[in-house]
């Protein structure tokens, strides 16, 4: 995470984002790494360019303002942390493992020296060792003017001076574990270092040059570790924050006065400053980034999926705003926007303030369900305390057209007696119905009339039921006890039970469409099986070991995830059909306990066979490590590459706005007159040319070094066939290629030049001067 003012950049999986600090909008995903992105740190020679490292072995530099990487340094080793200092030109500091493996658990820090080169990839191969036995999460910094790096890890507290070579100090804490140290931060003007520890103090070190006289002072507000510190660029102040979710500003010459920013969400992972110290952010371990003015008020916020210990409610579509809905901060529902990837909102169940404080019982969202219109949402809440019996609230909530969210309706204190395993709505139109069932033994139907109300209570010989599912109509209930699967009619008469082999039911699903006569069903023995409602018998079972059963609403397919040898599989079938649509071995490592089908805004077209399945519905997981995945089609992903370079043409083009509009017009003209003709392939264009239009003009050498290499790529070969010139028409037509399908433009070379850059006018008086000094020419016929 870093802050540059007017642009926030942070590493986000494989990439880098570029966020606008004012309107909180990403305008640029640099793309380039292949394994997760580790740092970022500025360029301090180009305000306008940063290194970014990976676990992939390579550092880049980017123009982050144009999203456009510059160059590629190969490093060969896994890299987790980078640091640079503008007192060491042409180095960057990473931390790498001692041996080349990422599985080591030995880090240090080197100095990588990188090579001037105009090539695009350059291996950087030349490693100084600095410190031995780092920590790789980032625990080192600079001091004042990079004469010295200080770094920690565990009870030990090491400073290296570049000049001397060598250590002044090595201090470590043997009081106890709690004393260990966890962040480190530099004063950019003074020699003095700040230091967290996992006691929530934090230690200021001063006249650490002499090996043992150095001092240190205390500061203590955190009650529990410091995770980050960063001071000012002017060092008049120090930010700490912890997992109390409160940034904390300490004044450093006023050490007893300190200002608070409380209630910033979840713990306070990092902290960055802009260089002018206008703006502070905060990185959240829920996911999310805080931009706070220095005056400490929150200015923007940029929340991703919030992620937490885990999700304990299914993955779950809201019928009116299509948003991934699931559990969000603590006590709350988070609505997630898929086609934006933006959160909409959090909508906030439990309704009691959260507290911060480890082996406190709280209120927690365990379930979740729409009925299919989107009018109603229910939730269950539970909490259990220590020799208490379990609390369960069933809350109900209508959706508010005035305010457009979600508004409390009624609440059911101690629904069941035990748990609530699974909940669902009715499809039918008719009524608004909800079904829970629990570990006490029974279903409950709970009905909508004047208000809520407990309309039957269900059981099969005192078996606990596990999993329950409405057909698509709404005219059947299949509920499971343990063993046995029962079908109930909405009058609540109990029409079947189904034999299957042994083991508990898992899962149920009715299929939709025209396989709405079977019913799915997977068990703890490793099977999954599936039932003709007409004949009320096995249809067919495999042996299977299937983690979760998911049925695409608009379409007869199913998934089915599968869990083998410590990753999942997934296989989307057709109930009635015996061969999958689509087979994916290890898909992911781990088991998908959640999973939901995402109808789209549009059906795809012209998708290829193996991917028809995705026409409709879009599928999304959840994998073990709390990432959300999805699939994506040939189609997709062609349809949003055409709509970012919608005013994009071949790269052998040189585009320009007059270009756009007489090509345009032109190829309408062309069609009228001769829509017959034939399209003539054109040569291809000069590299020389690419490289002048498409490089930013901050980054490109002087006019005077581009002009000759840019008159000689216009020059024609004395080997080409070069036509006669018109004495009548002294200034000559650029001919531009363009793509087949779109025939030819001539633009004058003097309209050319004034449409590019003012750089232009500088090469055209060059290419005037050198053409009048060349020798006039006469050309033979043949030549």
């Amino acid at each position: 995470l870093d802050c540059f003012g007017s642009f926030l950049l942070c590493a986000s999986g494989e990439s880098v984002k570029v966020y606008s600090s004012s309107s909180e909008e990403c305008v640029h995903d640099l793309q380039g790494h292949t394994d997760l992105v580790s740092g970022i740190v500025r360029n301090p020679s180009n305000h306008l360019q940063v290194y970014s490292c990976s676990a992939d072995g390579t550092v880049r530099l980017w123009d982050f303002t144009d999203g456009i990487l510059i160059k590629t340094f190969i490093i060969g080793y896994p890299i987790y942390s980078i640091y640079i200092s503008e007192n060491h030109g042409g180095v960057v500091f990473v931390v790498v493992p001692m041996a080349n493996d990422k599985s080591s658990e030995l880090f240090q820090l080197v100095a990588v020296h990188l090579p001037l080169s105009g090539d695009q990839e350059v291996e950087a191969r030349e490693l100084s060792a600095v410190l031995c036995d780092v920590s790789p999460s980032g625990a080192a910094s600079f001091g004042r003017k990079g004469e010295y790096i200080a770094a920690v890890k565990g009870l030990q507290l090491e400073v290296f001076f570049f000049k001397k070579q060598k250590f002044f100090l090595k201090s470590g804490n043997k009081k106890g574990a709690k004393n260990a140290f966890t962040c480190v931060s530099c004063h950019p003007k003074e020699d003095c270092i700040a230091t967290g520890h996992e006691d929530g103090k934090i230690r200021l070190w001063r006249n650490f040059n002499q090996k043992k006289e150095y001092t240190y002072s205390t500061l203590h507000w955190h009650h529990g570790a410091v995770n980050t510190l960063q001071f000012t660029p002017e060092g008049t102040n120090l930010l700490s924050g912890g997992i109390e979710s409160v940034l904390v500003q300490w004044h450093y010459t006023q050490e007893n006065q300190k200002d608070f920013l409380p209630r910033l969400g979840g713990a306070i992972t990092h902290i960055a400053v802009s260089p002018d110290g206008s703006l502070f952010c905060t990185s959240h371990s829920d996911n999310k980034i805080t931009i706070i003015q220095s005056c400490v008020k929150v200015s923007a916020i940029i929340q991703g999926l919030v992620k937490g210990e885990g999700v304990r409610t299914d993955l779950t579509i809201d019928p009116r705003s299509k948003a991934l809905v699931l559990n969000g901060k603590p006590g709350h529902l988070q609505f997630y926007s898929l086609h934006r990837d933006k959160l909409l909102y959090n909508l906030d169940i439990v309704q009691q303030e959260y507290i911060h404080e480890e082996g406190l019982d709280q209120f927690e969202v365990v379930k979740a369900a729409f009925d299919t219109r989107g009018n109603w949402l229910a939730t269950v809440e539970e909490r259990t305390q220590k020799g208490s019996e379990l609390e369960i609230n069933l809350k109900l909530w209508a959706y508010d057209e005035q305010t457009q969210s979600f508004m409390l309706n009624t609440t059911v204190t101690a629904p069941h007696e035990d748990q609530i395993t699974a909940m669902c709505f009715s499809p039918s139109p008719e009524t608004t119905m909800l079904v829970t069932i629990s570990f006490d033994g029974h279903f409950k139907a709970w009905l909508l009339g004047a208000c809520w109300s407990c309309d039957f209570v269900g059981g099969y010989h005192h078996l606990k039921p596990g999993c329950c599912c409405f057909s698509a109509d709404g005219s059947l209930l299949a509920v499971g006890f343990q063993e046995v699967v029962t079908v109930w009619s909405p009058s609540w008469e109990l029409l079947t039970t189904l034999s299957q082999p042994p083991g508990a039911i898992r899962d149920l699903c009715f299929g939709r469409l025209s396989c709405s006569k079977y019913l799915l069903g997977t068990s703890t023995k490793n099977q999954l099986c599936c039932w003709n409602l007409l004949t009320c018998s096995l249809e067919w079972s495999t042996p299977v070991d299937v983690s979760l059963l998911q049925a695409d609403p608009l379409s007869e397919n199913m998934a089915a995830f599968c869990s083998q040898s410590g990753c999942s599989d997934l296989f989307v079938f057709k109930p009635g059909e015996p061969r999958p649509l689509y087979s994916q071995k290890a898909l992911c490592t781990g088991k998908v306990q959640r999973a939901v089908f995402a109808p789209r805004d549009q059906m795809l077209e012209s998708c290829e066979e193996h991917a028809q399945w995705l026409n409709r519905s879009q599928l999304y997981f959840f994998t073990q490590h709390m990432d959300l995945m999805t699939f994506s089609t040939k189609t997709e992903e062609d349809r949003l590459l055409a709509s970012s370079k919608r005013l994009m043409v071949d790269d052998s083009v040189a585009v320009t706005p007059f270009y756009l509009l007489l090509g345009k017009h032109r190829q309408q003209q062309e069609a009228l007159t001769n829509p017959m003709a034939e399209r003539i392939q054109l040569p291809q264009g000069s590299i020389a040319i690419k490289e002048l239009l498409y490089t930013p003009a901050h980054v490109l050498p002087s006019a005077s070094f581009l002009c000759s290499m840019f008159v000689r790529s216009l020059l024609i070969s004395s080997s080409s066939a070069r036509p006669e010139l018109n004495p009548a028409h002294p200034v000559q037509e650029l001919e531009l290629c363009r793509p087949p399908h779109t025939g030819r433009v001539r633009i004058p070379i003097l309209v050319y030049y004034r449409l590019h850059h003012l750089l232009f006018a500088n090469i055209l008086f060059s290419t005037y001067r050198l053409v009048k000094s060349m020798p006039r020419v006469q050309h033979s016929s043949g030549s």
